[in-house]
């Protein structure tokens, strides 16, 4: 039995080394729902050149399929959440987008894809609300920015090792290599499926990548105890009560930060969410590698800066919050500003060995906002409301942000590279670049040319997004102060 002794009054519920083994599952539970999330970033060339279709269809998919029912549960997961047991809820959540994940593999059509990426979105809804309410009963207002900072190293590990494993598993892993390490592990019932001899290696990784998942649902539910709800708060904030939804909102129309706080990260969500989508179908096309080259360059590279980037902003928060309370607001703005002008540079360079420095200086300051963006979502309001509070902002930032980027930046796509197809003097349309075996080699170089020019200068137009996002953070620091209820003194 796990020692469940306090370190100091208001040091936070349990010991250190507990606190620190919960904070490490539910870092491992992000890490594995942006793997299941992101994974389809990383498989983008292979599942379009599979199924037959357009940037702007799998912007659909990598958007829209997920964002919309993720985004609409999220609030009333997150109600379910204030009065209900949060652990159950996170492992239960688990379970169900793992099994998701792994049945898209099995996807016959790309509706069936689509749908599955849908049952996807429903499982993670039940993760962040839950997992932020139970971080700030586990950590004090003193080191919640470090802590929630931690957690929101998910996302760009998460994305990492979807790079990493996904990219790996499409380009090398073949069908007889899966079959026979299904019966080794003594998962008979994966290994008889399907016919594994013909199955595509994209297919392979979303079984590979989800199953693992259902073992971290049962790791939730057996190891980490539910903390009583306000333990770390400062007694004056430690309320009895439940709040409904209306009385979190009106509490939340009364806080100018919170807002420029939420737009500032749906902006920075809405570039972030749609360059991503394409970036390792950019290495491909522009700078011709395979799909494991691409996808270890963007997930090693790329997605390790990103985490430094998003551990950094909030351990500086937290380590600046004393002499400048208004760290939650600038540090962020000054990353998001600072990295335009390296994306320019590393999006628009014909060398990869000078793009990539560049791409990940810009990765690792423009995540700066992630961190903070918990954090004060977390901090404006109360324990009755938090969980609430950070659905709300989620609502935002991935309807708008999620849901639209990767539509958005594929439709962008998709037309200029119509426009760069129209301007080549061969007389080709975008029907005729579909099979371009059918073509002579001038025509084929002129399709191929144009695919990759559309998605590079729609990466370019997007990436100038994070100064409009930085602009609202910077903004968010005129209130920031007032704003907060859970000082970090």
């Amino acid at each position: 039995m796990t020692d469940m002794t306090q370190d100091a009054p208001n040091s936070g519920f349990g010991t250190r080394g507990y606190r620190a083994f919960v904070l490490s599952s539910l870092l491992l539970v992000y890490i594995f729902n942006f793997i299941d999330r992101t994974i389809i970033n990383i498989l983008t060339e292979p599942i379009k050149n599979s199924f037959g279709v357009e940037d702007w269809q799998m912007g659909l998919l990598g958007g829209p399929a997920f964002a919309v029912l993720y985004t609409f549960l999220g609030i009333p997961i997150a109600r379910f959440s204030e009065r209900s047991h949060r652990v159950w809820i996170i492992a239960g959540a688990v379970f169900l987008w793992s099994l998701m994940t792994a049945l898209c593999g099995f996807a016959t059509s790309f509706l069936i894809l689509f749908l599955f990426r849908v049952g996807v979105s429903i499982g993670e809804a039940g993760c962040t609300p839950p997992a932020q309410s139970l971080i700030a009963d586990y950590y004090d207002p003193r080191s919640r920015s470090t802590a929630v900072s931690i957690y929101a190293l998910g996302v760009p590990l998460g994305g990492m090792f979807a790079a990493v494993f996904g990219g790996f598993i499409a380009g090398n892993i073949s069908g007889e290599n899966a079959e026979a390490m299904f019966r080794a592990w003594g998962w008979t019932f994966a290994a008889e499926a399907l016919d594994w001899q013909h199955i595509e290696g994209w297919r392979i990784a979303f079984v590979l990548v989800g199953l693992p998942g259902l073992l971290v649902a049962t790791l939730v539910r057996t190891t980490i105890k539910e903390p009583p709800r306000g333990y770390s708060d400062p007694p004056e904030l430690q309320v009895a009560e439940r709040a409904g939804f209306a009385e979190a909102f009106r509490v939340l129309l009364r806080k100018p930060a919170y807002w420029h706080i939420t737009i500032g990260a749906m902006v920075a969500s809405f570039v972030g969410y749609g360059v991503g989508q394409f970036t390792t179908s950019f290495l491909i096309r522009t700078h011709g590698l395979n799909i494991q080259q691409a996808s270890l360059l963007f997930g090693v590279i790329l997605g390790v800066m990103a985490a430094i980037g998003v551990f950094t902003s909030g351990y500086l928060a937290d380590k600046l919050a004393k002499r400048h309370p208004t760290a939650l607001s600038w540090v962020p703005a000054l990353g998001m500003a600072a990295s335009v002008p390296f994306y320019l540079f590393g999006y628009s360079t014909h060398s990869l060995w000078l793009a990539m420095p560049a791409l990940m200086v810009a990765a690792m300051i423009h995540y700066y906002y992630l961190g903070p963006m918990y954090a004060v979502a977390g901090g404006v309001v109360d324990s009755r409301m938090r969980a609430t509070s950070v659905a709300i902002t989620l609502f935002v930032v991935n309807l708008l942000g999620y849901g639209l980027g990767p539509p958005i930046i594929g439709i962008l796509s998709t037309w200029l590279k119509t426009m760069f197809v129209h301007g080549s003097d061969l007389g080709l349309t975008l029907d005729a670049c579909q099979d371009l075996s059918l073509l002579a080699e001038d025509a084929a170089a002129a399709c191929t040319s144009a695919n990759a020019k559309g998605l590079q200068w729609s990466i370019l137009i997007f990436s100038c997004g994070y100064l409009w996002a930085a602009l609202h953070y910077l903004l968010a620091g005129k209130t920031l102060v007032r704003d907060m209820v859970a000082k970090a003194n």
